[in-house]
């Protein structure tokens, strides 16, 4: 029985589904840094771009938002519910799939170079989104939610850049490898 590329196999839905459990996992290991915490969101939401590509990663960080605005305790600290999409960290929130997906495309040219972009070009989107949410919400300038929001988090950012840079050709086979089974 041949299955169409527009339909989705059990395979893929369960890829989908680890990568959603995951991230949510990611988002438990946090350190309080201020009104934002500081936790491996970010690392899950690229590793599920670089390992599911595109769609699939997107995919898997949307179910992941759908769930927390629904209420499911996925979010930093066990939170969930629409207030933490609307409050001041929900601009980071919303960029998460945009994040994936780009990161996705990026690891699909099978260039480091192209990778490297594509991870500093999603960070930047995340920062920005972020900042930008919590300069609206809280009443702050943007250089203050700059300070507060994105400043904290650029040593991990580089650590993220370097890592999955110089990794990601190996991490993205090894983690199909695994999920392919």
């Amino acid at each position: 029985m041949m299955i169409s590329k527009n339909k989705l196999s059990i395979r893929d839905l369960c890829r989908i589904a680890i990568f959603t459990a995951f991230v949510a996992i990611c988002a438990q290991i946090a350190i309080p840094l201020g009104p934002v915490p500081q936790t491996l969101q970010t690392w899950g939401i690229m590793l599920a771009g670089l390992v599911l590509g595109a769609k699939h990663g997107t995919m898997a960080i949307i179910v992941y938002v759908l769930l927390g605005a629904a209420g499911a305790p996925v979010f930093a600290a066990f939170n969930g519910g629409i207030a933490h999409i609307v409050g001041p960290s929900g601009g980071f929130i919303l960029s998460f799939p945009i994040m994936a997906a780009i990161v996705g495309l990026a690891a699909k040219k099978d260039s480091h170079l192209w990778l490297f972009c594509g991870i500093v070009f999603a960070l930047a989107i995340n920062f920005a989104a972020g900042a930008l949410q919590f300069s609206l919400v809280t009443g702050n300038s943007m250089a203050a939610a700059f300070g507060l929001v994105v400043l904290p988090f650029l040593p991990n950012a580089a650590m993220q850049i370097v890592v999955l840079t110089t990794a990601g050709k190996r991490i993205r086979t090894l983690g199909k490898m695994i999920i392919r089974t």
